[in-house]
């Protein structure tokens, strides 16, 4: 389940505080050769040991956060758990132009016994031409009980699709599935549907997260279905239509290496809030809790004045809240350092990290030749079914 914090839904806030008074000298100490060998010969995406390195207390680097242009998104994640044999979780008018989608929605149904049903996403053509829809970017998983691999395995799915060269037509006041693999897989009770997809359309339409039986198309299903579920927010992320979908993350100074370890913090709730929507069906604004679905591109401008590279690692701070913050998986892009530039599964080397000293190694960025000041980027979306934050920690590392 999409988790921000511990309560006994496992869905209340959890927030991340920072102690800045903290020197960056008293970190640098910490560094120890062997600390510095581990890191130094870990495995891009692998776990690994660094007992008295992390802490809440390392201080956080500055940054701007810039809203970019971005589709309209929307996110189905409350209620989480659908506890009717057949039902709407969320009903959202969309406009011409490109749409994300994050679904998130688990079979929850036990009464009048637990049964098997399908969840799908369904897309009517509102317009009065005909509609043609086509996929930028799409991540769809089996259903699974296993949310750390939905997670982790669906931003990877979404970051590294490509764009469909043909679109759909939908008549007017005609429905689809947008993800056909839903209409035909089985949802088992307590089994996550996980949906991550971007599209464009050309005519305005209405979304529909429809749970119903495994003989009803979903299209029929969501047609006989007037109303969507009234929302539980304890109990789910976020419903509705998000006008911010994509933030470029600008760290303000230069970091310099001989400073010791620093962090870029986002999806805090506090530093980084919490985006505001609206729910169609009630009208009522809505905190998306976790920003889960929202893309957050870091830039980061850096310098090594003693000669060392850089590590970019992270860890799980929440370990020990309880059996909802437990685990901790997630997805990145890095650019190009001692590893190659792209798409990394963390942890790649097993499903999750649990708490500390264990740390995942992202990239080890390199200083040029002849010194000097270089950019490196990485992506960042919070990851489905892990508390926050999720810190990303820059530790300076001796390659020599």
């Amino acid at each position: 389940m999409l988790k921000t914090s511990i309560s006994t839904t496992g869905k209340k806030a959890l927030l991340f505080s920072c102690a800045l008074a903290t020197s960056y000298l008293a970190h640098a100490q910490q560094m120890t050769a062997a600390l510095n060998n581990v890191i130094k010969n870990t495995p891009q995406g692998h776990t690994m040991q660094v007992p008295g390195l992390l802490s809440e207390q390392i201080p956080a680097l500055p940054y701007q956060k810039i809203v970019l242009p971005g589709p309209q998104f929307l996110i189905s994640d409350d209620p989480e758990y659908i506890r009717v044999p057949e039902g709407v979780a969320l009903r959202e008018p969309v406009q011409p132009g490109s749409v994300r989608l994050y679904l998130y929605n688990v079979n929850g149904v036990q009464e009048p016994e637990k049964m098997d049903r399908k969840i799908a996403a369904v897309i009517k053509n509102t317009g009065s031409q005909p509609m043609h829809i086509r996929m930028l970017k799409y991540s769809s998983q089996q259903p699974t009980t296993n949310y750390f691999f939905a997670g982790k395995q669906g931003l990877a799915d979404f970051f590294q699709s490509q764009p469909e060269t043909t679109a759909r037509e939908v008549k007017p006041g005609a429905s689809i599935c947008l993800d056909p693999k839903q209409d035909k897989a089985v949802v088992k009770y307590d089994e996550l549907v996980h949906g991550f997809y971007e599209f464009v359309i050309d005519q305005p339409g209405e979304i529909s997260i429809v749970q119903t039986d495994l003989k009803t198309p979903a299209t029929v299903a969501a047609a006989r279905v007037k109303n969507a579920l009234a929302t539980k927010q304890y109990a789910g992320a976020g419903r509705g239509t998000y006008g911010i979908s994509n933030y470029r993350i600008i760290v303000k100074d230069t970091l310099d290496t001989q400073n010791g370890l620093t962090q870029v913090l986002v999806a805090d709730g506090e530093k980084d809030p919490w985006v505001i929507g609206k729910e169609a069906t009630t009208g009522e604004l809505k905190s998306l809790d976790g920003n889960y679905g929202i893309l957050y591109n870091i830039e980061l401008s850096w310098k090594s004045t003693d000669g060392k590279a850089l590590a970019l690692m992270t860890w799980n701070p929440r370990g020990d809240n309880g059996q909802w913050c437990g685990g901790m998986a997630n997805t990145m892009v890095v650019s190009g350092g001692k590893f190659r530039e792209g798409v990394i599964q963390l942890p790649s080397n097993q499903l999750v990290t649990t708490k500390a000293p264990e740390a995942i190694l992202i990239q080890v960025f390199t200083p040029p030749a002849g010194g000097g000041v270089q950019k490196v980027h990485f992506t960042y979306s919070p990851p489905g079914a892990s508390c926050l934050p999720t810190p990303l920690v820059l530790v300076p590392v001796d390659l020599r």
